[in-house]
Order: structure tokens, then sequence, then C-alpha cells
């Protein structure tokens, strides 16, 4: 449930506006790809993690079956990136507040909702684990209703489908759906939240079940969101000034429902960006563990929380005032833009490291394992392909992106070969 709650955030709740301008009803091409492409991550991630539990996941995968540098640059890329998430999803909660509270500035919400977060997050891992467990089922068992209702009005009629209305299905041209990867690969960030979990999991059993259980929600809900609500909302209607799924119930004249739809977005931005806090806290604890970090920051609070790292990785909330400051109509599409490229290197690492963890393995050893990706090495290999396309598309139709993975990729690889040079009884 943390890695449904971390995925099923903004990108879906939110950024599904942005995509739906982008690619209009065509849009759930560009959902079926990127669900397929998560499949092969979180297929090779589980199987690695049954293999290898531990809170560094994929840049600990990167360290045993690639190299220093690729174990570095999954862990450091994807704490970067996540960290300033956490600032998306915070841009998302001010402007859900809206709803109810126009008069309030934004800023005032972010820094409300920063607190509560950090409080959660610095108690013992067991309690926030029930805590976003239940923040999770909040969403998911919403959107499934949300999912029902539309999938009613259209089967019944009561409102008039609206895939091929307003310039048919692909109205902004074949390759639209491509362009709308970015938004809805992103709304599938949030998967490997099922590796990082894995180190501190109870049982490594549980790790196999885990992993068929997030594909397996996020596909459904993610699908099957998606066709509800361009069957139901004219393309054309979207936006990101409120959350698609508030404006279809407002326009089919729900009572109320608008406002429990709210309520529901806004419970799942916060329950993404308390995943997102978690997660990048762990992996930057795990960059220091390794020696990358001040080792002061790789200790752990009385409760088991690794407060310093928790405290560092909780700077993309400074990032979203600034935003929120400056391009208020533009801050969540400029963090989402920013945080792909980041996002997108571990899943690389891991599938990359896969292959070679699949061609190292005998007959004996493969079947010895706690899971088994019924992809294979085939299935890495195509995701990696895929991804990677994924990557450069993004950096073509965005020079938000392109400035931000070039940025991503330089400064990072300089920070490594640096920190290198350190030796280890500095940083300590």
């Amino acid at each position: 449930m943390v890695a449904v709650g971390g995925s099923i955030g903004t990108g879906l709740l939110l950024g599904s506006a942005a995509a739906i301008k982008i690619a209009g009803p065509a849009v759930i091409l560009s959902f079926v790809a990127a669900a397929f492409i998560a499949w092969t991550v979180t297929m090779a991630m589980g199987e690695l993690a049954s293999a290898h539990p531990a809170a560094g996941a994929f840049g600990v995968y990167g360290d045993l079956y690639l190299n220093p540098w690729a174990g570095f640059m999954a862990r450091a890329s994807y704490w970067s990136a996540l960290s300033i998430s956490i600032g998306a999803e915070m841009v998302a909660s001010a402007t859900y507040m809206t709803f109810w509270f126009p008069s309030v500035p934004a800023w005032v919400w972010v820094v409300i909702f920063a607190a509560f977060l950090l409080l959660i997050n610095l108690r013992t891992v067991g309690e926030y684990g029930r805590f976003e467990f239940w923040f999770s089922m909040i969403k998911v068992a919403a959107i499934a209703a949300f999912i029902v209702v539309g999938a009613t009005l259209l089967f019944t009629r009561r409102v008039v489908p609206q895939y091929t209305a307003h310039g048919g299905f692909f109205p902004n041209g074949y390759w639209s759906p491509l362009i709308a990867m970015t938004f809805a690969a992103y709304s599938f960030g949030g998967v490997e939240m099922v590796a990082i979990t894995s180190g501190e999991s109870r049982s490594v059993k549980e790790i196999p079940r885990a992993v068929k259980l997030t594909v397996l929600i996020l596909t459904l809900v993610y699908l099957g969101a998606i066709a509800v609500l361009v069957g139901v909302m004219p393309w054309n209607q979207a936006g990101v000034s409120e959350s698609p799924f508030v404006t279809v119930l407002r326009t089919v004249g729900i009572p109320a429902a608008s406002h429990i739809m709210n309520f529901v977005v806004l419970s799942a931005a916060l329950s993404g960006s308390n995943g997102s806090l978690y997660s990048a806290s762990r992996m930057l604890f795990s960059l220091a563990r390794m020696g990358w970090a001040p080792a002061r920051i790789g200790q752990l609070n009385l409760a088991g929380s690794p407060r310093l790292a928790l405290l560092i990785s909780s700077f993309g909330i400074l990032v979203a005032l600034v935003l929120e400051k400056w391009v208020p109509g533009n801050a969540f599409v400029y963090i989402l833009s920013g945080a792909f490229t980041g996002l997108m290197i571990p899943w690389l690492v891991s599938l990359a490291a896969h292959i070679r963890f699949r061609k190292q393995l005998s007959p004996t050893q493969l079947a010895a394992l706690p899971m088994h990706s019924p992809l294979g090495t085939w299935g890495s290999v195509v995701g990696s392909l895929l991804v990677t396309a994924a990557i450069f598309q993004t950096w073509y139709s965005s020079h938000v992106g392109f400035v931000s993975g070039v940025v991503y990729l330089s400064a990072l690889s300089a920070a490594y070969f640096v920190l290198r040079r350190i030796p280890k009884s500095r940083l300590s």
C-alpha cells in the first residue's frame, strides 16, 4: 500500500489533465504504454528485491551488478528528483484547497501540510505504515467508486460518450499520445517504492505478493480512471486549475460529489507526498551508509526514523513555495518536468542490473528465488529501450525537461567523481 499510495498521487489526479490536453481521448494509449513499462520495471525490481531486500533498493542493485557510478546515480538522482516531486504534491494540495478556500494564499497550505507530514515521518516505521495504509485505502476505494459511477453513466447512456467528440480520438495528431507519455509514465512513478520498503519488511515472502498486487491495482485503477475521464468529460475542458476527477463529478451534477472527490484527491496528494518523503529519506540514508554523504545523515532517532535525512529531503517543500510565488499557474508542470529524468534513472539502472543478475544465475539459483519475473531477461531489455525512448521524447518536447535532464546527469556525475576522491573517513 505504500507503493500504491506513492504512485496514486498528483500524476494521475492532477497531471492527467495536462496529458488529456495534449493527446485528447488518445491519452488512453499513453497510459497503456506507461502501464507496460511499469510492469517490466516492477517485475525486475520485485525479483531483485526478493533476492536483495534493502532500503537502498536499486542503488544496491547498481553496486552489485553494474558499477559504483550506476549505484550512486540511482540513489542520488532518485533522492533529488523525489525530494523535488514532494513540491509537486504540495502544490497540488494547495490547488485542491482553493476549491473550498479561494481567498487563502497557497503558501499557507504548503506550510501547514509540510509540518503535518514531517511529524508523521518522524514516528516509527510501523506507525507510518499504518497511517499510509489507510491513507492509500481511502483513495483506492474512492477512485474505484468513481470508475464504477462513470462506467454506469456511460453504459446507461446518461451521458454522451466523448471518445470521438471534439476532433475525434486523435484530435491533436497520431503522435500526441507519445508526447503525453511524460505525464503517464510519471503517474506510475512510485512503483519502485515496493523495492525500497523491502528493507523494512518483516518477511521476504511478502515481497512477491506486494509486487504483484501493486502492479495489478495500479493498472486497473489508472486505465479504468482514464477511460472514464475521457469518456465523460470533453477533453478540451481539462485543465490544471482543479483535478479532472472533480470536474467530471461537477459536470454530471452529482450532489456534493465534487466536494467528496476534492477531499479524496487532497488525501491522495498528501499520501503521495508522504510516500515520497519516506522514500527520499531512506535513499539519502542509504547514500550516507554507503559513504556518499556525511555519516550523521545515516543515523536513526529513537523511533527508528532517519531524522536528519528526512529533514534534508524535505527541501522540495521550499521549491514549491518559491514556484507558487513566482509561477503559480505553471508550478506543477515545471516541477513534474524537472523531476521526470531523475525518477527514470533508477528504472534504467534496475532494468540493466536485472539483465546482469539473470545472466549470473544458474538454473538452480533461479528456481530458488522467492519471486520469478514472467518476463525474464527480455522483459528488462524491452523495458530499458522504452524508458530510454520516454526520456528522450520528454527532452525533445519540453525545454524544461531537457535542461533539467542534462543538468541532472552532469551535476550528479560531477558529484560522483568529486566524492569518490574524498576519503570515507572525511565524511564520518
